[in-house]
Parts: C-alpha cells; sequence; structure tokens
C-alpha cells in the first residue's frame, strides 16, 4: 500500500487542475498580452483564477499577484516593503521559527544593515504578543510572521498581531506566510490587518511553480523583476498561464467544501496522535489539537533516529518527512524544534506526518500499524 503523508512537502496536482493546464499548454496558449483573440482567451483564464482566489479571501481581484510560488510571494512582499519604506526606517521583527524561504531574506537584509527583532516562541511553537507589542518601534517597517508553522503546525495569532502593529504603527507593513494555513484555516487578510500574504499552488493540488501574494489595497511595494510590467507592474514578465489556471481550479476545488474538507483533517489528525500516542516512546510536539492546523503533526520517537525511521517506513510505503523539505536535502537541526525546547537526541528523532484533504481513514490506520511495528523494533538497536 502507498500512504503518503507528506503533504507539507508538497501535493498531488488535481486531475482537473493538470487538464486545465494541458488544455492551455496545447490549445489556448496565446501570450496574454496578445490583442488578438488567443491573446485574450489566455488573458481570462488569468482572470478568472484570479477572481476565485479573490473570492476565497473575500479580497478584491487586483489584490491578487501571481507569482512562481512560496518562496517569490515571500521575498517580494519582504524585499518589496524595505525597498519602497525605506524613508520610515531599518527595523523589522520576525519570529523565531520562519521558514527558509523569509528567514534567509531578512538574514539578508541584516547583513545589509537591518536591524532585526525575533520573537521566541513558547513550548507550543507560538509568539506572545505582548512580546510583540513591546518589539515594534517608530523605524519598524516590516513585521513578518507565519500562520502555521510547517514542521509543527502551530497556529499563530495573526488577527491580534496585525491590530497590536497597526496601533502601534501605521507604517508599518505586516506580512503573513500563510502556504501552510491556506485553504485549511479561514482567513479573510483585508479584513483583518494583514497587509501581504504569501502563498504557495502545490501544497494545495495546485501545480509546482505557482502561487500569489496578497497585496492589501493602498499598499504600496517595489517589484523584483523589472520589464513589461504585468502583473500591475509588480511581476513583470510572460504570465505563467498554465500554471495560473492549474492553481485557479485547485482553489475552486478545495474551497468548494471548505468547512467538511476542514473536519475531515482534523479527525484524520486526532485519529492519528491517538494511534501514535499508544506506542511506547513516541511523543507528539507542538500545540494542543484544538489549537494546532488540521493536518499537521511532529513526532518523536525517542531512542530512534529520524532518517532511519523515514526509510524504514518508505519500505512499507509510507512517506513522512524530517523537517522542511523546502531547505534543502542537507541535514541539519530545526531551528522550529530547538525554539520549543526539544534537545540533544530528540532533535534527530523527530519526524512529521502531513495530511491533505484526499488523505483516508484506511492510511492513516495502516500508517499506525506500520508505526507501532517499526518503532519498538528499531528502538532495540539503540546502543546504551
Amino acid at each position: 500500500m502507498k500512504c503518503y503523508l507528506d503533504n507539507a512537502a508538497t501535493t498531488v496536482c488535481l486531475p482537473e487542475a493538470a487538464q486545465k493546464m494541458q488544455t492551455v499548454l496545447c490549445e489556448d496558449f496565446g501570450n496574454p498580452s496578445s490583442l488578438h483573440n488567443m491573446g485574450m482567451d489566455a488573458e481570462n483564464y488569468i482572470k478568472e483564477s484570479r477572481q476565485i482566489i479573490a473570492k476565497t479571501l473575500k479580497a478584491k481581484p487586483a489584490e491578487i499577484v501571481f507569482t512562481s510560488g512560496g518562496s517569490e510571494s515571500n521575498n517580494l512582499a519582504i524585499y518589496g516593503t524595505v525597498r519602497n519604506r525605506k524613508r520610515y526606517g531599518k527595523h523589522i521583527i520576525t519570529t523565531e521559527i520562519e521558514h527558509p524561504a523569509v528567514r534567509e531574506p531578512i538574514a539578508a537584509l541584516e547583513a545589509e544593515g537591518y536591524e532585526v527583532t525575533r520573537l521566541r516562541v513558547d513550548s507550543h511553537g507560538v509568539i506572545d504578543i505582548n512580546e510583540l507589542e513591546a518589539a515594534m518601534r517608530e523605524d519598524t517597517v516590516l513585521v513578518s510572521i507565519m500562520h502555521v508553522n510547517n514542521e509543527i503546525g502551530s497556529v499563530m495569532p495573526v488577527e491580534k498581531a496585525a491590530s497590536v502593529i497597526h496601533e502601534r504603527n501605521k507604517n508599518t507593513y505586516f506580512h503573513v506566510d500563510a502556504i501552510q494555513s491556506y485553504g485549511k484555516i479561514p482567513v479573510f487578510p483585508g479584513r483583518i490587518g494583514i497587509d501581504l500574504m504569501s502563498v504557495s499552488g502545490h501544497k494545495l493540488h495546485g501545480p509546482k511553480g505557482s502561487g500569489f501574494l496578497f497585496i492589501r489595497e493602498g499598499v504600496n511595494i517595489a517589484p523584483l523583476i523589472y520589464g513589461g510590467g504585468q502583473e500591475n507592474g509588480l511581476r513583470s514578465g510572460t504570465e505563467n498561464v498554465p500554471a495560473i489556471a492549474g492553481l485557479g481550479a485547485a482553489v475552486a476545488d478545495l474551497f468548494k467544501d471548505q468547512d467538511s474538507n476542514i473536519a475531515h483533517l482534523r479527525k484524520l489528525r486526532a485519529m492519528l496522535v491517538e494511534g501514535l500516542e499508544d506506542i511506547d516512546g513516541i511523543s507528539i510536539n507542538g500545540p494542543e489539537a484544538e489549537n494546532a492546523a488540521p493536518h499537521i503533526v511532529s513526532v518523536t520517537a525517542r531512542g530512534v533516529r529520524a532518517e532511519v525511521l523515514l526509510h524504514a517506513l518508505e519500505e512499507e510505503g509510507v512517506y513522512c518527512s524530517a523537517g522542511s523539505a523546502c531547505s534543502s536535502n542537507r541535514p541539519a537541526k530545526s531551528r522550529t524544534l530547538s525554539a520549543i525546547g526539544l534537545k540533544g537526541d530528540a532533535l534527530e528523532q523527530t519526524v512529521r506526518f502531513s495530511l491533505s484533504v484526499h488523505t483516508t481513514e484506511e492510511e492513516i490506520k495502516y500508517a499506525i500499524g506500520k508505526m507501532s511495528e517499526i518503532v519498538p523494533r528499531l528502538a532495540r538497536f539503540v546502543r546504551r
């Protein structure tokens, strides 16, 4: 049996999305900037996807800028903000547990002379709003906080954060990396004061190489790419119409019955946690169920190296991961796990299971069964 439980890394592309991409690639392949009918047809695919996405956010279509994915969206939000707001200061606030696509651009800006405050998290992976409030300054130009942590599923209080940020400094932009939350936790960025929000297509059954950045009306940032002025001048270059069309199809399907999808994920997560906790040597990291994202479970198997466990599970058809799949293939200690207090061997004995709306109860039961066989067997080989 093939049991894919690594959906926080990537998801299978929805057949409807793939089919739409095929149509755009091979039939409606015009350049959306062309003035003839084939160009207009291509432009209509972009308009349709923009409208679909905007509706899910209760936003305006003009507030959606298409990108190549989450990393570009994050970089555009971060660099676009600081380049356009130099006159307001050079102070940035972020957290200790951001994804590399946020952490590394901010580190690069720090090397250029920007001052960075990194908020700590508690044992559940959540920031303290009071610490955020205390960190705000007159020269704070950007606050960048992820909505859901990709390793442990902690959910940040972004609505409270938005309120504090804009009360303390009306010139500060608030960016949220929603790559692990969009479609799984309802959020309406413009209504709660989020200025910029990043989303990746391949995390929600869309194609790789697709994504978007929500930019609240009235928020002005500088582009990273200059040229023909596509995407309202913020992302020049001929649009990737097949990917954009596929992304729109995937979003439409994901939000068709969002409440049922979220309930399904929560039921499966609870089943997985309950089953894993019955295995000797297993502990669950991160927040309690009611405060956790519905699709991510971080598991420490005492005495079993994550890499060994991953390969043992893979041989049985169960696919999960250790840490972030987006950082690189090089092993490294997790900043997130360190930040929530894991120490020593536990940092190298932790794996992540992540679900999708297409995950089944049968797959969860199968994974639990294999974990109950493999973990005790591997733990017996630990040197004592």
